[in-house]
């Protein structure tokens, strides 16, 4: 079984790198961050004429995430439980394949920065707190499933100083302040695993390059797309790799595709 997660940075933008990707890859399951449509203009069909179903929680212009498969989607939570939020960020599923049921989740955590023209106002970090803080509590709940679980998506986290290409330029960024590393270190303590970190402790597995100052040409990267399992999934896992093909393709999302293999 395959699953990859991949922020599109807007689908019907990156339609096409989408679905090249979806035919060279052949992946069972494709959790993907930052549609920026709504149900209305979301390339139902495009996907359905190379073999895959999907259910979306969309919002025009921003955010929304989606499930890909080739197999049947059951959603089970659309935005987290207990949680109203306006914005569309967290879509849960079981997916059935070879008589395994898998517990998936597409997941864009907030980012957290204020507004460039106010530096000062704090509602945006307060937000992606609490939504961490939610996020938290329903993952803990779902650790008592006896199937495997695998959460995927864009956390907006870098966790470490080896995640970022300069943890100094960083460090007062919402994606780099200690609270949201303690919340998500947290996460990872609870019983989940970080699928890749611990297949390749020694690549710095970045999955996102900003498109200005050849960043990507001199790596100048960061890991914040993230694979995380249960122990039950992770005892399935073969590999999981950071495929840069997406991000070097014509018109690419600034951030690329991590995948994993499972038996």
């Amino acid at each position: 079984m395959k699953i990859a997660t991949y922020n599109v940075n807007s689908i019907n933008a990156r339609i096409e790198n989408l679905t090249t990707f979806l035919q060279q890859e052949s992946p069972d399951i494709v959790l993907l961050q930052e549609i920026k449509t709504d149900f209305n203009s979301f390339p139902f069909f495009d996907l359905q004429s190379i073999g895959y179903n999907a259910k979306i929680i969309g919002q025009k212009s921003y955010n929304g995430v989606a499930v890909l498969s080739k197999h049947k989607i059951n959603p089970v939570f659309e935005n987290l439980p207990n949680f109203p939020d306006e914005n569309a960020r967290y879509l849960e599923a079981d997916i059935l394949i070879e008589n395994t049921n898998y517990r998936v989740a597409s997941i864009y955590l907030p980012n957290g920065n204020p507004p460039y023209n106010n530096p000062d106002d704090t509602e945006k970090f307060n937000y992606k707190l609490r939504w961490m803080e939610a996020f938290y509590r329903h993952t803990q709940s779902l650790l008592e499933l006896q199937q495997p679980l695998i959460l995927g998506g864009d956390f907006n986290v870098i966790m470490t100083p080896f995640d970022v290409y300069d943890a100094e330029t960083f460090k007062n960024n919402a994606l780099f302040r200690p609270e949201v590393r303690q919340r998500l270190r947290a996460f990872a303590l609870s019983g989940y695993y970080d699928a890749f970190r611990l297949l390749h402790p020694r690549e710095n597995g970045y999955t996102y390059w900003d498109y200005s100052g050849a960043a990507l040409q001199n790596d100048l990267g960061m890991r914040i797309d993230y694979l995380w399992m249960n122990s039950l999934a992770f005892d399935k896992v073969i590999s999981v790799n950071v495929n840069k093909k997406p991000r070097t393709a014509p018109k690419p999302s600034d951030h690329t595709v991590l995948q994993a293999e499972l038996k």
